[in-house]
């Protein structure tokens, strides 16, 4: 019986992918891009989100201001147009990408009395504006021509407006930690909380250094460098690790939990991202130790992923100060994790911890926002299309070119088309049990997932095949790995530091995910199962598919 076990998996995704059928995939992940792109264009913009139920938009909830699920995200400028660009650049449809970049710049203002949160409006829409910008000037066009005539940069004229009225969150903090929350017109509310999440005030340095670097001003990049820096300072002297909510005028750690997931999740993307982009070697030194904290105290189960006895690695929750497990639960943005670990190198444990979120998927036809490993069940049910398991998928075919993670792509592919589509685009399920869906369809649907399914079954993209080396933001848009960000135009970025000895020349940087080292992985390991069967079996097990 084991045998013809070992034969089921290996029969399901073993041997070759066959080229029309990733064909027929690459077209079905643009198709459902363009739903929802066109779905938006129709019956929402030029408001923040479609609700793909109603086939209407929304913006910011005026009348509950407290709404924050809301509010945080939708600051009334048109943010799904914006979140989307550059994936209709990686799409190659360049009429689409130039008449969306006139629209943004012939109606999108910031001059709004919109409170948003800090980390959304970075990361959708400075990131967004700056990941554009880049196309738009790139002298070597990869994805066909995205010039738009007369531009005379108004888009980081715009993601530099933006970030302007962002700057007040990082004054009146004795820490330089951030506010978590602006006043676009009025700076930070008045009735401000002094609470923040680790993420949320960590996680602002790549869109903050490039807008730095491309207008030659170091006042983003020293704010947010600051908040990272203190961060970093706040650390546990017993074990090294960071809490996820912390009072930005005390250093006091609010919230002692240290895991991977929400609150957490893209400080530890930024550390190793900033250096990929920018060469600090401070942001890769504090990277490494933190990689290697994480690996000693929330890092459970067998020590080797395909060898040995014992349970499958998993990364839990622990208490910062002592180690000690605080819940059994896992978020699903913990799903990125993977993504991360083969940016590192670490593809043997990135294989497992993929592998682990697969499993769920397969039991759900989607990841609840928290799933329950001891209960085998989810605590909060419900999935609003995040990407997070498709961006590993995708890395991790980059990295081993292993067809396992096309079937895997088609999985979760047939599970949005089955589970999410709706009248007018895709919609959040409100219970992955159930399958009952939620009026709402985030922006990063269109700026992520669809974005890494596409480049998924997309062999031939610029992406893969320019020569150009690019990197994701955590919002999964695109930008070049470009010598001109790896030059500041400043010395002395902190008081104190030594000039430009510490930046890393561009040669000494062989990260992972540059194309050039992604297809040197050994022909055996490309048609054998990444993992063994009997170690997916075991995975299958644990979250009660068998």
């Amino acid at each position: 019986g084991a045998a013809a076990g070992g034969d089921e998996y290996e029969r399901r995704y073993s041997g070759a992918f066959p080229p029309q059928l990733r064909a027929r995939l690459r077209d079905a992940a643009r198709g459902m891009f363009v739903f929802g792109y066109d779905s938006y264009m129709e019956h929402a913009f030029p408001r923040d989100e479609l609700d793909p139920l109603h086939c209407r938009g929304r913006g910011p909830d005026r009348r509950d201001p407290s709404n924050l699920n809301i509010n945080d995200v939708l600051g009334n400028y048109s943010l799904t147009l914006i979140d989307a660009l550059d994936t209709l650049a990686v799409m190659g449809n360049s009429s689409e990408f130039q008449k969306a970049v006139k629209l943004v710049i012939d109606t999108v203002s910031f001059d709004k009395d919109s409170t948003v949160q800090v980390f959304e409006a970075t990361i959708r829409v400075l990131g967004s504006l700056l990941s554009a910008h880049i196309i738009i000037t790139d002298t070597k066009q990869p994805f066909g021509d995205m010039t738009i005539k007369d531009y005379d940069n108004e888009l980081l004229h715009l993601a530099h407006d933006l970030a302007v009225r962002l700057l007040p969150a990082f004054e009146n903090t004795k820490t330089g930690i951030p506010y978590p929350r602006v006043n676009l017109k009025k700076g930070v509310p008045p009735d401000s909380h002094n609470e923040t999440c680790t993420a949320g005030a960590g996680s602002l340095l790549v869109e903050f250094g490039i807008l730095s670097r491309l207008l030659g001003d170091s006042t983003f990049e020293w704010v947010a460098r600051r908040a990272v820096k203190a961060l970093w300072s706040l650390r546990s002297n017993n074990t090294g690790l960071l809490g996820n909510v912390v009072n930005i005028q005390t250093g006091h750690w609010v919230g002692k939990q240290s895991g991977l997931g929400a609150g957490s999740d893209s400080f530890y993307e930024y550390l190793l991202k900033s250096y990929i982009l920018f060469g600090e070697k401070e942001d890769l030194e504090m990277f490494n130790a933190a990689y290697q904290n994480i690996q000693s105290h929330l890092r459970r189960g067998r020590e080797a992923c395909n060898e040995g006895e014992g349970d499958p690695p998993l990364y839990v929750n622990v208490n910062m100060y002592t180690g000690q497990l605080m819940n059994t639960w896992i978020d699903s943005l913990q799903a990125f994790f993977p993504g991360l670990q083969v940016l590192i190198g670490d593809v043997e444990d990135a294989i497992c911890l993929h592998a682990f979120y697969y499993a769920i998927w397969k039991r759900y036809g989607a990841l609840p926002e928290r799933y329950n490993w001891q209960l085998q069940a989810p605590d909060v049910p419900f999935y609003p299309l995040r990407p997070e398991l498709v961006e590993s998928t995708y890395l991790l075919y980059q990295a081993t070119k292993n067809p396992f993670y096309l079937h895997v792509g088609m999985d979760i592919l047939q599970s949005l088309e089955k589970y999410t589509k709706a009248k007018c685009g895709y919609a959040t399920l409100h219970h992955v049990v159930e399958k009952t869906k939620e009026d709402r369809m985030e922006s990063f649907f269109l700026s992520e997932t669809c974005k890494y399914l596409y480049l998924l079954f997309d062999e031939e993209n610029p992406v893969h095949k320019s020569g150009n080396k690019f990197m994701f933001t955590t919002e999964g848009h695109i930008v070049s790995v470009d010598e001109r960000f790896r030059t500041s135009l400043w010395e002395d970025i902190l008081p104190g530091e030594e000039d430009s000895t510490h930046r890393t020349k561009p040669t000494e940087l062989k990260a992972a995910n540059f194309s050039s080292n992604c297809n040197k992985v050994p022909d055996e390991r490309r048609y054998l199962l990444p993992l063994k069967s009997n170690y997916m079996r075991q995975i299958d097990r644990m979250v009660g598919l068998i």
